[in-house]
């Protein structure tokens, strides 16, 4: 059963003094119950209009989506009771405390204030904020402001968690953190849809990635399958002198399938091979008889990151620093 459904989805904004933009341009995409959906896409791809389309935040200028078999357009109040949202940035009120923040939503809600109150104590524990419950928000770390606003999300157990780029600005040890939260709330039967630029995030928690561009998608599957589809191994090489990357590169294009590439650091080169090992052994005898000083060598398999620039034509991390301009379009 698909708990998520769009078809031909298109949003159109005209600024004033500028062409149109399409936002959304045909987007389609179903999610089963019970699974985590993620939504790939470099900055402006549509990922967060696609999002507020389908939490009812804004109407699409074509097509249609359902969630939970509701119709977002028809019937956006019934939508509303059966979703969380978490967006980008954390929705909380800085000069209440997390308690009282958790309790507000209860309230809000209609929860009824001793129902309110139980659940927030419920999710102060769940998120292992006890200790700080009483503090105001304002002091608290990024970290532990996207636990709270998550939980706000939780506080009426919806069926349907949207995640926009929920570990954005968090270290190591918090996103994490947060994934370990995602992984038992989909254990416990919520559908998840999760937009992030964090490839590895990606691969850890989607049962299934649509790669979005151009305010459509242009594919999908499990991250095996994605990386499938450009296969092969790749050949990574990194250099004791920069100086050296052009012959490196002369040398790894001679064995390697397609266009070697250099990372940005000017030392580390890398190309797709159809033999691996083999291909390995010819440019290490290469770089040796070219007198090319190495510090690493080795054969790894493709990752999401690979998949991501072979389909967009965009690295992943550049994108991040655009920061919100998405967001910005969208409104």
């Amino acid at each position: 059963m698909n708990i998520i459904e769009a078809i031909g989805l298109k949003k159109i904004y005209s600024p004033k003094g500028t062409a149109k933009v399409h936002a959304l341009d045909g987007l389609n995409l179903t999610v089963p119950k019970g699974t985590v959906q993620g939504l790939l896409g470099p900055n402006g791809a549509g990922k967060t209009t696609a999002v507020k389309v389908l939490t009812t935040l804004i109407q699409p200028t074509e097509g249609s989506a359902t969630v939970a078999g509701i119709d977002v357009i028809r019937d956006p109040k019934s939508v509303r009771r059966v979703i969380g949202v978490s967006g980008q940035y954390a929705a909380v009120d800085e000069n209440l405390t997390g308690f009282e923040n958790l309790e507000m939503v209860g309230r809000l809600y209609h929860l009824g204030k001793a129902e309110s109150r139980r659940r927030a104590t419920e999710l102060i524990e769940m998120f292992e904020l006890t200790a700080a419950q009483n503090r105001p928000v304002k002091g608290f770390s990024g970290g532990m402001r996207r636990r709270i606003d998550l939980a706000g999300a939780l506080v009426t157990r919806p069926e349907v968690l949207f995640l926009d780029e929920p570990t954005t600005g968090l270290d190591p040890r918090s996103r994490l953190g947060m994934w370990d939260v995602i992984k038992n709330l989909v254990s416990d039967g919520t559908t998840v849809l999760l937009t992030t630029q964090y490839l590895e995030e990606a691969d850890q928690l989607a049962d299934d990635i649509a790669v979005i561009d151009g305010g459509k998608v242009i594919a999908e599957g499990t991250a095996d399958q994605l990386k499938a589809r450009i296969g092969g191994h790749r050949i990574e090489v990194t250099l004791i002198e920069a100086s050296d990357a052009g012959a490196a590169r002369e040398v790894l294009g001679r064995h390697g399938e397609g266009e070697p590439r250099i990372d940005d650091d000017g030392r580390t080169l890398e190309v797709p091979v159809i033999d691996g090992p083999r291909a390995l052994q010819y440019v290490l005898a290469e770089l040796r008889e070219g007198s090319i000083e190495l510090h690493d060598a080795g054969i790894r398999r493709p990752t999401l990151d690979d998949v991501f620039l072979k389909l967009t034509g965009h690295v992943a991390e550049e994108d991040q620093k655009a920061g919100t301009e998405e967001m910005e379009t969208a409104k």
